[in-house]
């Protein structure tokens, strides 16, 4: 802590775990009176040219008054951050305040000086670039707003961290010294250049766990059996290719092998490097294994030890105390309760899991929080019948357990630029960053396939973050606005994963189905349009149908321009002429190779080897034995005849059991396409003209003036909206039938008398709501019969309100969630909105072509368009009016809720008939702040 000079307590909210450029983490934090040793230390590590380049003059050694400068600071006009690893620096930055002529200064001062200084050991591994971002967010808050450096021009690596930062900044040169002076306001350039870093960090820190070049097993029993001694037989038994270590600190000490590979009592005892440590020691030894690792300069641990949070605060606590200690060492941690990773790139054969058998090489990536689920998908990949037949294959997958620190969100920031993943398929119990995953998944999805089951789990256990007050269902269509691919089960994810992996994206939703079986095809006909595809008549070749048959049909569907895709189904079919399931396949692979790209699944029953041989090609399977095998090997009993080969590059036929799972598997692709296609050109948010932001900004800032947080009233809202060109017809309370009248008068006639009341508030289905009273005496019989029904006046709170011209009523509402971000969602008001939940979601900002799809995304859309020959509404001042609630909550954050409704679209325009407004202070932006790893 600080001495009682300085003038503000120590800021533990400016500690920090970041990944570095090579995957390792620091820590970052601020520099105390109690750091002097630890300064001293890191200054003589640091070598002479640095400390010139720091000091502009040779400078050996720290002077006691050196050390108590750059170590008493008052954390306004005077802050260090150090970066730590092992608990010692190995960089540090500070900056001092100036005023005019470069003095010393204080607020309001909004400009200071920045140096830092990086041990030579650590330079090149990014830590200068995230001690700035930190350094810089800490200056924002104490209402700095321009860093000013000077360095050497011989000093490029500095100049360079500065200049690459994206900040906008001027360059001047005197005195044979390089002078950058920077704002400090985030820009678009340096918002994307932290986020290129971020993902370019991340990955690299997930690829150094999945490509070791060395493994150690800590917790490998002496004899067979037990989870240690089974993952290093796993490992042996996948080829892994780089250096294999047992370890167990119970081996005797004359034991040098165990299974051929090298023993060793501690890590500290391997000589050379260990990439990754697979812990599989009892929860309560884990902490001396981390130390050793720590020390050895391990780079990443899987923890398969369980008994951390998922048992209860004890178990909490230490899961919390596990990530401190691996961070403070720079290691990042898979697990704890972890069932393993792979990776099965013939360069790494890695098989650090409990799985028994590698997966087959291929181009799916798998993530599943959950050990018994990544063993069901390991499992349903794995076989060739039951279920989704046919063989693929994985790339890598991953098992986080309990992802105390590597997450979901790691594994997409590898997938992302991953060579040897083509789709990745997650299953996510929950959500812990879901504005982060958001944005990862709408770049990724703009790459390649990202197929998600959500599991109904609660928040990350022993995670300092926030959770989200969205609704599931909210949630789920802020993803498919991301361009995730959200389905509802396993066995959903794998077929759909399976036809992305092997077949090309539909051009749209026509589908040509054509097979031996009537029946088979009406059902993939009625599938199709339950789906919301556009299928074609069925084409029935009859169960004599020939292996060209199904090769000239298919060839004609693929050529149609008609068609986007095409569903083959077949059954077992007796007689000679029948053709077998080898036949067949190269018949279907054939035509699907010389005709146009276009996606082609077969619906089978029972078809014994034909998933076998639609699926057998070498690019993301083994190479068939049964093609292999001699040709006088004995026959082994009845089977499926031998599958010849599929050549390389083949593209694969996926089977399915059931005509229902084949197309809504196909229906996913088709929506994926289309937002592809969409995603290409996302729209614009548009300039309006009329908008007065300046002047809401102020009324905003009056408001807040008053307390934290507040409801606004009827005139204060229709004055906020109406800075945003959005008209709120008025409604005049009316405690008497007397100043009923009077508002009446004043409106003209007719009017609308409604009860307000909350329990009554948008209810006309309990008679709470008169409309077109044409003069006084409709009025005042209206209002005796309200406050005969439903009560006094004072517990109806009836208002009066000029009528708006017919339409149909819809609700549109904004809110900031402190987890996803600010949400614009909308809907038709009443039972539609409230009873069935068909509500449509986008994140703010929303562009004009978000706006458009909002609208259209709902199911009682229709009822906009001109439903059963009713008059279609005026959308497009509809679109107009979300584009003006969504600039309102994206201009002042403090703006957290508002809710339209009803907002009443006629032919011509719209009337927003009800309105309410909340301020509050806004939510931090943790997505606009310096790169962190999730606190613990």
């Amino acid at each position: 802590m600080q001495s009682a000079p300085d003038r503000h307590e120590y800021p533990a909210h400016w500690e920090a775990d970041v990944v570095l450029r090579d995957g390792g983490t620091a820590r970052i934090r601020p520099i105390t009176v109690g750091d002097a040793e630890r300064l001293v230390s890191f200054y003589e590590q640091v070598s002479d040219e640095s400390k010139y380049y720091r000091f502009f003059a040779p400078y050996p050694r720290l002077s006691a008054k050196d050390v108590h400068r750059f170590t008493h600071h008052d954390f306004v006009d005077r802050v260090g951050l150090a970066a730590t690893v092992g608990g010692e620096f190995i960089a540090t930055v500070r900056y001092d305040r100036i005023g005019a002529g470069g003095l010393p200064a204080s607020a309001p001062a909004d400009e200071a000086e920045v140096a830092f200084l990086v041990q030579d050991a650590h330079q090149g591994r990014g830590v200068a670039s995230a001690l700035l971002e930190h350094i810089a967010a800490v200056a924002r808050e104490r209402g700095i707003r321009r860093f000013a450096a000077e360095v050497l021009p011989a000093n490029n690596k500095m100049i360079k961290v500065f200049t690459d930062a994206g900040y906008t900044q001027k360059r001047s040169f005197e005195d044979g010294v390089v002078r950058l002076e920077f704002d400090l306001e985030p820009t678009e350039r340096a918002l994307a250049v932290q986020r290129a870093r971020e993902q370019r960090a991340e990955a690299r820190s997930v690829r150094r766990l999945l490509v070791p070049g060395s493994v150690a097993v800590v917790g490998t029993g002496r004899t067979p059996g037990g989870v240690g001694r089974s993952v290093l037989g796993n490992l042996r038994e996948a080829g892994f290719t780089g250096r294999l270590h047992a370890v167990n600190k119970a081996f005797p000490e004359d034991l040098k092998e165990l299974d051929g590979v090298p023993a060793h009592r501690s890590v500290r005892d391997i000589d050379g490097p260990v990439d990754v440590a697979v812990v599989a020691v009892p929860a309560e030894h884990v902490p001396e294994v981390v130390a050793e690792c720590g020390e050895h300069g391990v780079q990443g641990l899987v923890v398969l030890a369980a008994g951390y949070a998922e048992s209860g605060p004890d178990g909490r606590e230490r899961q919390r105390e596990l990530v401190r200690q691996a961070r403070a060492y720079g290691m990042r941690i898979i697990g704890p309760n972890a069932f393993g990773i792979i990776n099965t790139s013939p360069e790494v054969r890695l098989n650090a899991s409990l799985a028994p058998e590698m997966p087959r090489p291929g181009r799916i990536g798998l993530f599943a929080q959950s050990g018994a689920i990544g063993i069901a998908l390991l499992s349903r990949l794995q076989r060739r019948g039951g279920g989704v037949t046919g063989v693929t294959g994985v790339s890598t997958f991953v098992s986080s357990g309990n992802r105390a620190d590597v997450s979901g969100n790691d594994v997409l920031q590898y997938w992302y630029d991953d060579p040897d993943t083509d789709v990745a398929l997650m299953y996510l119990e929950t959500i812990g960053n879901p504005r982060k995953f958001t944005r990862l998944a709408r770049r990724t999805a703009a790459a390649k396939p990202l197929v998600v089951v959500q599991g109904a789990g609660s928040a990350p256990q022993g995670h300092a973050v926030r959770a989200t007050r969205l609704p599931r269902a909210t949630v789920s269509a802020l993803l498919r606005q991301a361009g995730v691919i959200r389905v509802d089960t396993i066995t959903e994810l794998v077929d759909a994963g399976l036809l992305l992996a092997r077949q090309p994206l539909p051009g749209g939703p026509r589908v040509a189905i054509l097979g031996n079986s009537e029946s088979l095809g009406l059902l993939s006909y009625d599938a199709c349009l339950s789906e919301g595809l556009r299928p074609l008549p069925p084409l029935d070749l009859t169960t004599e149908a020939s292996a060209e048959d199904f090769h000239a049909a298919l060839a004609r569907a693929l050529a149609d321009d008609t068609c986007d895709a095409v569903v083959v189904t077949a059954i077992p079919a007796i007689g000679e002429a029948s053709p077998g399931d080898a036949e067949l396949a190269q018949a279907l692979r054939s035509a699907a190779a010389k005709g146009p790209a276009k996606p082609v699944l077969v619906v089978h029953v029972e078809l014994g080897g034909l998933a076998q041989a639609l699926s057998a090609a070498a690019s993301t399977a083994p190479r068939a034995r049964a093609a292999t095998a001699d040709a006088g090997a004995p026959d082994t009993g009845p089977g499926p005849a031998p599958v010849p080969e599929a050549p390389e590059g083949t593209r694969l036929i996926p089977a399915y059991p059931a005509a229902e799972r084949a197309v809504r598997a196909l229906a996913e692709a088709v929506k994926y396409a289309q937002w592809r296609r969409e995603a290409a050109d996302p729209g614009r948010v548009p300039e309006h003209e009329d908008i007065d932001e300046k002047g809401a900004a102020r009324l905003i800032g009056g408001l807040l003036a008053r307390g934290q947080g507040l409801t606004l009233g009827a005139d204060e809202t229709r004055e906020l909206l109406g800075r945003y060109g959005m008209a709120v017809r008025r409604a005049t309370p009316a405690a008497t039938p007397d100043e009923a009248a009077r508002a009446a008068a004043d409106l003209g006639y007719p009017v609308a008398l409604k009860a307000t009341a909350p329990h009554l508030r948008h209810r006309a289905d309990l008679g709470g709501v008169r409309l077109d009273l044409m003069d006084e005496e409709q009025l005042r019989r209206a209002y005796a019969e309200l406050t005969e029904l439903f009560g006094t006046p004072q517990e109806v709170r009836p208002v009066v309100q000029a009528m708006a011209p017919r339409g149909v009523d819809t609700v549109v509402r904004a809110v900031i969630d402190p987890a996803a971000g600010a949400v614009l969602s909308f809907g038709l008001a009443g039972a539609a909105s409230q009873l069935l939940g068909d509500m449509a979601h986008r994140l703010i900002p929303v562009t004009d072509r978000d706006a458009t799809s909002l609208v259209r995304s709902i199911r009682t859309a229709p009822l906009l368009f001109g439903w059963r020959g009713s008059t279609p509404v005026d959308t497009p001042a509809l679109e107009d009016l979300m584009l003006r609630v969504s600039r309102l909550v994206d201009d002042h954050p403090e703006v957290v809720a508002v809710t339209l409704e009803p907002v009443v679209v006629a032919p011509h325009g719209l009337s927003v008939l009800g309105a309410s407004v909340r301020l509050a202070p806004p939510p931090v932006r943790d997505d606009l702040g310096p790169r962190t790893l999730p606190a613990y």
